[in-house]
């Protein structure tokens, strides 16, 4: 296969060398492309911006008169405890105990399905301060989407669309992520590469590098 300036190939697949804000581009024409409602999930570690990501194609997806709700899923923690039974640290209970996946489903990507009740809740539960918020609900319209951001996210048989892997590199995330969250790198060397309709390379957020091809298709949620 061809690739231009910034592309390369290894195999059949390519890798592309795009700028941010193409990037941010790139996953609004992707949900725009399905009709009636979207639920997308952009995945990634903390150094590699899922939640800004989302908020920045939010703004796109506004502008061609998609109404669209981010959900950070560091507001879908489960209760400290919970959370924390084993402690603050344990790498394990991090990958498969924090997220409260059946109040994501409840509050969220039931009610966004193409024949949900549309009323999602953004926010649920404030991990600093270890209480619900008071959030109202948001009704989202028939052609409305979602955009669920945060790490570790794949894989856990959400319901989605799309799914957008943020992929970080073990010696670049090592490097990035701040001291005090280190003891969670295992955590994310458990996890792995997951599956993903776009897959996005990471290693310098600033500049991201798009897989094409390959078999990294249909298979993350």
């Amino acid at each position: 296969m061809r690739g231009g300036p910034g592309a390369g190939t290894i195999g059949r697949v390519r890798v592309e060398a795009i700028s941010p804000g193409r990037l941010v581009d790139e996953v609004a024409d992707l949900v725009a492309a399905r009709p009636g409602r979207v639920r997308a999930a952009l995945d990634g570690p903390p150094p590699t911006g899922p939640v800004a990501l989302a908020r920045r194609t939010a703004e796109v997806l506004r502008t061609r008169g998609r109404a669209t709700v981010v959900v950070d899923a560091g507001d879908f923690l489960r209760p400290a405890s919970v959370r924390l039974e084993y402690g603050r640290d344990d790498p394990d209970e991090f990958l498969d105990g924090w997220l409260d996946t059946a109040a994501l489903r409840r509050e969220v990507l039931d009610p966004a399905a193409p024949d949900g009740s549309g009323r999602v809740l953004p926010r649920l539960w404030d991990a600093a301060a270890d209480r619900a918020f008071r959030d109202r609900y948001t009704d989202l319209p028939a052609d409305g989407v979602v955009l669920l951001a945060g790490g570790l996210l794949l894989g856990r048989g959400l319901p989605l669309e799309l799914t957008v892997h943020l992929r970080m590199g073990a010696a670049a995330l090592a490097r990035t992520l701040p001291e005090e969250v280190r003891w969670t790198l295992p955590a994310y060397d458990r996890y792995g590469e997951p599956a993903a309709d776009l897959t996005v390379l990471a290693d310098h957020p600033g500049r991201p590098a798009v897989v094409r091809g390959g078999a990294g298709g249909r298979g993350g949620s």
